[in-house]
């Protein structure tokens, strides 16, 4: 279990309050609700609000629990171990067809980068573990052992961005035949070796952990999935604000808000609309928000972060077609 001793500021707090404000707050689901920072605000400042929180870590669940009631929220909020792309049936548990708003602050928390022995930093040594829920049947270790050279490059490649992704993939998968991985310092200190700090960018083993955290538990997907979920279960004039921390979080949300809010695809030089796109959503935030300088000076983790809030439309603006 992670110690409380593990501190995490949430971030973006005031742009969070201020994505919903306005909107009736009654309900709302917080996808990742972590220790329950954004929470804690959000229900002290809407006093009719009723909380659903959901989070794969069991530790942060309990430190999440004990804070809201010791703030006095306790009554107000229901708190389920499991993936914000399940919100769905959650919702349902609790007799919610649809909602005011919905929290998505995505990626790994301070505490899990934090605690060596959950394996996520190459900073210090740890087990090779970095599962967000520690009942999934893939850690990082068993991933290493197991994946083959084509599999690693491609996972190195495409999330961690990593320009010697190959090299790296090799020199895993040749490790390996004389001894298993099982720490994240000997994993550090092969990409030490091999994909050296590039000028005027991260070091390789940043890039690499943040590849195999993002396999292990399969982030990408995760958004991809709870997106799509967000639409379906948010009321006409209801919020989604996605909180994410590196560019290939940031540009599916982005995308995703683009895509739902576009009316028609048709070819320009079509006559008329045959495509029947239906625009679902509204983006709020052309640009992301950031954090402010005085933010900034308490928390250099909020350095990376960007909000992005779109808003459901209302079912007689979502079918308006484009006639040309």
């Amino acid at each position: 279990m992670t110690s409380p001793e593990f501190s995490h500021s949430s971030v973006l707090t005031d742009e969070v309050l201020g994505a919903f404000e306005g909107l009736g707050m009654r309900r709302l689901i917080d996808g990742t609700l972590g220790r329950a920072g954004h929470a804690a605000r959000l229900l002290g400042a809407f006093p009719e609000l009723e909380l659903l929180g959901i989070d794969r870590d069991g530790s942060s669940l309990q430190v999440a629990s004990s804070t809201l009631e010791e703030q006095g929220f306790g009554s107000r909020a229901k708190l389920y171990r499991g993936s914000y792309s399940e919100m769905d049936a959650f919702a349902a548990q609790v007799g919610w067809g649809e909602v005011d708003g919905i929290l998505l602050d995505i990626g790994v928390s301070s505490p899990q980068i934090d605690d060596p022995a959950r394996g996520f930093s190459y900073r210090q040594d740890g087990p090779l573990d970095m599962r967000m829920d520690t009942r999934a049947p893939i850690s990082a270790a068993s991933l290493l052992n197991t994946e083959s050279e084509e599999s690693l490059k491609r996972i190195f490649r495409k999330y961690g961005e990593e320009r010697k992704a190959g090299a790296v993939a090799r020199a895993v998968v040749q490790r390996r035949e004389s001894k298993p991985w099982e720490r994240t310092g000997e994993f550090a200190e092969l990409l030490g070796d091999v994909a050296w700090r590039r000028r005027g960018g991260p070091p390789g083993a940043a890039c690499c952990f943040q590849a195999l955290r993002i396999a292990v538990n399969d982030e990408l997907g995760e958004l991809e999935r709870g997106l799509k979920i967000a639409v379906s279960l948010l009321r006409p004039g209801g919020r989604v604000a996605v909180i994410s921390f590196h560019s290939l979080e940031d540009r599916i949300v982005k995308h995703f808000f683009r895509d739902e809010a576009i009316t028609c695809v048709c070819p320009p030089d079509c006559p008329r609309c045959i495509c029947h796109k239906v625009a679902t959503l509204k983006v709020i935030t052309r640009k992301p928000l950031t954090a402010g300088a005085e933010e900034l000076s308490q928390n250099r983790r909020a350095s990376s972060a960007k909000l992005r809030v779109a808003e459901r439309l209302p079912s007689e603006e979502s079918t308006i077609r484009v006639q040309n």
